[in-house]
């Protein structure tokens, strides 16, 4: 790829976000009701390719549940609230209604409180009970002391998310988690990202991992870029993460990890434009938030934004525009891609003739001059 100069001592490459490309139609159509959106990792198949991020605004153990039953995987956060406090209500009640001055200092406050290994393992089982699948995430840092709890309750899919993940991390304080082993030796398939480059992709791969999270500091809530100054674009990130898939599977001789498009799905073309980049689903945050069912009530943020030391994030007003159902399958009232956003996925499919998910990563894009 063709790199441009920024200076005499620097030079970088073009970069594209999903607001920067497009969608080509080709020479064929189908009916929207004949394509197929479903996507298996594992042993567990979806009829929808749509995560919920593990995040206290979006995924309680009712939104899990509900979500899981429309076909999609709701992501249970371990590091949240509720398994902090035996009764997180009040405590959701007074997060989004504080100004936003407050915000940051008293959430704060109130993620300080430790983990409590029991909650853990009753909100993992409350959410096996009700019969869809179980996926629970933690950060790196977390993974080692609690996923003994995780897998002992019954979890499905284990996700190991951070802002950034990589398997080679390096630290003379403390032993790193070591991937590969803790992969190898899990006995539930593991999701582990985020990443945003080729190289870093392929080395989570090796690791064993059966899913890769593509994204950095794309987030509606993510402040990552002006506090740390570091963001990858979407669409390239996603195109760069496909290419490590391709060749690993090549390398592994046939092992297939799926790629999980984190980060900037902010409106139903961007879940299409994320599998034509070659994602197999989409972990989406702040459309499934504007939910009335959402435990955010209309608030929107994540882990970064109540960092003890440096936040990268901030509680953001989304609003609340419907309900999980119609947000996730229509229909819709708006003609904005806030809402329906697999039927959107369906007719984008069917516009351009294609009939499955991984037939649909080899559409035709356009670049935005």
């Amino acid at each position: 790829m063709t790199e441009i100069e920024i200076g005499k001592g620097k030079r970088g490459r073009t970069a594209y976000s999903f607001d920067d490309i497009a969608i080509v139609p080709s020479r064929r159509t189908r009916d929207p009701e004949e394509v197929s959106v479903a996507w298996q990792i594992d042993a567990y198949r979806f009829e929808i390719p749509v995560l919920a991020a593990p995040m206290d605004s979006v995924v309680s153990p009712e939104t899990a549940i509900a979500i899981g039953r429309f076909g999609g995987l709701g992501v249970l956060n371990l590091e949240g609230l509720w398994t902090r406090y035996d009764d997180p209500q009040p405590l959701l009640d007074e997060v989004v209604s504080l100004d936003d001055d407050a915000a940051t200092r008293r959430m704060q406050e109130i993620y300080e409180r430790p983990i409590q290994p029991e909650l853990v393992a009753s909100l993992i089982a409350k959410v096996r009970a009700a019969g869809v699948p179980v996926a629970a995430a933690l950060s790196p840092q977390r993974t080692n002391q609690l996923w003994k709890t995780v897998v002992d309750a019954g979890v499905d899919l284990f996700v190991i998310r951070g802002t950034t993940v990589s398997a080679e991390h390096v630290s003379g304080r403390a032993e790193p988690l070591n991937l590969k082993q803790f992969i190898y030796e899990l006995d539930v398939p593991v999701i582990v990202g985020g990443c945003a480059t080729y190289q870093a992709a392929l080395h989570l791969m090796r690791t064993g991992a059966a899913g890769v999270l593509v994204g950095f500091g794309g987030g509606a809530s993510h402040t990552t870029r002006s506090v740390l100054g570091v963001e990858v674009p979407m669409a390239s990130a996603v195109a760069d993460v496909h290419a490590a898939r391709r060749d690993y599977l090549d390398e592994s001789g046939g092992r297939y990890v799926h790629v999980i498009a984190d980060g900037g799905v902010g409106r139903s073309g961007d879940v299409s434009k994320a599998i034509a980049c070659g994602a197999d689903a989409v972990m989406m945050g702040s459309p499934l938030a504007r939910a009335t069912e959402a435990p955010g009530r209309g608030y929107h943020w994540g882990s970064e934004a109540h960092h003890s030391e440096l936040p990268r994030g901030e509680r953001v007003r989304v609003g609340t525009i419907g309900t999980l159902e119609e947000i996730l399958l229509g229909p819709s009232r708006l003609s904005d891609g806030s809402m329906n956003f697999v039927g959107a996925l369906r007719r984008a499919m069917a516009t351009t003739g294609y009939s499955d998910l991984k037939e649909f990563q080899r559409v035709e894009v356009t670049v935005s001059a």
